[in-house]
């Protein structure tokens, strides 16, 4: 920066390729921006640092994301006490009562369906080792080399299957610790539940944009968990019904594994599917086993593909895959928990940070399940049609420019 020598106003200095120019009175010299990529950059290092974060306190974070969540569905309870002029003391004992007991029944019921399906497919052994070789022979049949089909398949041969089903039925003192973390932080949550709604008046006096964020995250958590619940043991009692006309073994086990695996998005319907149908296969062959896998496919499609979405609405309002990929993520980071809390997790991250941004809006065009909400419900416009082009005919009797 220079000093004019005559008028004494401050111009833009002299460079070999840029024209010295006088900066006006109102004007500011420009900084600098970020390059596109350097922005990029620092976002995906913010993203990487928090995801390190969550997966190093994942023992705290996951079991008090799951214990909110279970707080806020049964919440109602709370509320319907308090409006019959139950003392709000007791309404938050009750409703804490009541997540209590569901979450010691669902885990009484995922022990014991594991358990019995551990111990009845170890009665299997021989016919899996069978199998196993079976599918060796018929893929060396192909034209695959057999011995290096044997070192590719070592990791998950039958005695390795069978090992693994047994670690995971053992693994209770790692589930005994999850729950014994969420029950003590849902003891501290219940303490501040009467006082929660003289919290939120305040909250939504000082920041309402901040409570309209969470009441719409509750509504739709609360409608997610409720409503996958109510047609996850529809479809589970509807295989069950499928599993007695078939005849096969333990029905009443499979019903257990196919209502729990229901809450793991994308993969739980295959998870609930894999141990009836070999068993079907083992006990009644591979035709039965075949109708075991089309009623279990039809079923899960027509219920949980076509009618449960229209009652779920907006509340899994993202799209198939960005389910499965939060379900790999989330499982990355907060472990076996995290197939559980995955979607919930999701539309936390998409209420608190997506939703309410403007900015963002073309980031939720591209995952939320409905595009039409990004603009309100209106539809989205039409894209203008491009012109065809115009025919130019030649007048015969008019001289064309440089022709004699």
């Amino acid at each position: 920066m220079t000093q004019d020598p005559q008028g004494g106003r401050p111009v833009a200095e002299q460079t070999d390729d840029v024209p010295m120019r006088e900066i006006g009175p109102g004007e500011r010299r420009k900084e600098p921006r970020l390059s596109q990529f350097a922005k990029v950059a620092i976002v995906l290092a913010a993203v990487a640092l928090s995801l390190m974060l969550l997966r190093e306190y994942s023992g705290i974070i996951a079991p008090l994301f799951l214990g909110v969540n279970l707080l806020v569905t049964a919440y109602p309870i709370h509320t319907w006490l308090t409006r019959h002029r139950v003392p709000r003391w007791i309404g938050a004992l009750a409703t804490g009562g009541t997540v209590l007991l569901v979450l010691l029944a669902a885990v009484g019921m995922i022990v014991w369906s594991v358990t019995s399906m551990v111990r009845k497919l170890s009665d299997y052994s021989a016919e899996f080792q069978e199998m196993y070789e079976q599918s060796i022979d018929v893929l060396a049949g192909l034209g695959f080399d057999q011995a290096t089909l044997l070192e590719q398949l070592r990791s998950i041969s039958p005695t390795s299957i069978l090992g693994l089903l047994g670690n995971i039925a053992s693994a209770g003192s790692g589930v005994t610790g999850m729950i014994v973390v969420v029950v003590v932080i849902m003891v501290f949550m219940v303490m501040d539940l009467p006082s929660m709604t003289t919290r939120f008046a305040i909250t939504d006096r000082l920041h309402p944009a901040f409570t309209d964020t969470l009441e719409s995250f509750a509504l739709g958590i609360r409608r997610y968990w409720l409503v996958t619940t109510v047609f996850g043991l529809i479809v589970a009692l509807l295989d069950g019904v499928v599993l007695l006309v078939l005849g096969i073994p333990l029905p009443l086990v499979w019903v257990m594994l196919s209502f729990i695996t229901n809450y793991i998005p994308n993969v739980g319907f295959i998870i609930g599917l894999v141990p009836p149908a070999l068993l079907a296969l083992f006990e009644k062959g591979p035709v039965t086993a075949l109708v075991v896998v089309i009623a279990y496919s039809v079923l899960n499609f027509v219920i949980q593909s076509i009618i449960q979405p229209k009652y779920t609405g907006e509340s899994v309002g993202i799209t198939p895959i960005v389910s499965f990929l939060s379900l790999l993520l989330w499982t990355a980071v907060f472990g076996a928990l995290g197939a559980l809390i995955a979607l919930p997790f999701t539309l936390m991250i998409k209420a608190m940070l997506i939703d309410n941004d403007p900015r963002l809006r073309w980031v939720n065009a591209l995952i939320a399940s409905n595009p039409r909400q990004v603009l309100g419900g209106e539809d989205p416009p039409e894209p203008e049609p491009e012109p065809e082009p115009v025919a130019v005919v030649e007048d015969p009797a008019k001289p064309v420019p440089g022709r004699s």
